[in-house]
């Protein structure tokens, strides 16, 4: 089994990186026998989507299990469609934190453990009043946390606001709560799934 752990360096002996997305480096044990390979987290620095392209480097590792502090919703989605056990709450070094899984110490997460993260919940704040209606920019780009909420209470004041540049602002519009619609739909679809499997147990 191989088991990839959030580490905050590339060694058996470095301490747990509680953050998924955004940890230092990713730490692949092999479960049986201990050998273990460290590779840089690249998505540290991303501007945005750090989870998910955490996650997908786990899946083209071929990692079987993820061990970390926290698991943010994005990167669960991920992990838990490729078939990636995810086990949170760790601590402590590495080859502690495998120990602890391989004893049955630790909790195999059945949801995120975090909300959406602040990537995405920054424009929530600033996105309020202005994010659709007078395509003020930033609120509205980084406005997806908010989900439908935000489309819902500006929308009356846009022609009033954002009656001469409409064209360009209304596509834009259409094409983010496009995106806002599909990201919606996948999660219900999650969430509906991850409610079936908690019945047949």
């Amino acid at each position: 089994m191989k088991i990839c752990v959030t580490a905050t360096a590339g060694d058996l002996n470095a301490q747990v990186d509680p953050r998924f997305g955004r940890c230092q480096y990713f730490v692949f044990v092999d479960s049986d026998t201990m050998a273990f390979e460290a590779i840089p987290n690249e998505a540290i620095t991303a501007p945005g989507g750090a989870g998910i392209q955490a996650a997908q480097t786990v899946v083209n590792k071929g990692g079987n299990v993820v061990i970390s502090g926290n698991i943010g919703p994005n990167a669960f989605q991920v992990l838990s469609t490729a078939g990636v056990k995810i086990a949170t709450g760790a601590y402590g070094t590495v080859k502690e934190a495998v120990e602890m899984y391989k004893a049955g110490r630790l909790n195999e997460a059945g949801i995120s453990t975090v909300a959406a993260h602040a990537g995405m919940g920054a424009g929530t704040g600033a996105g309020f009043g202005m994010g659709m209606g007078g395509g003020r920019g930033g609120g509205r780009g980084r406005g997806m946390g908010m989900q439908q909420p935000m489309p819902a209470q500006p929308q009356p004041q846009a022609p009033q606001t954002s009656a001469a540049p409409s064209t360009k602002t209304k596509e834009e519009e259409i094409e983010q709560l496009s995106d806002m619609a599909d990201r919606l739909e996948k999660d219900l679809e999650e969430v509906k799934k991850r409610i079936e499997e908690l019945k047949r147990r």
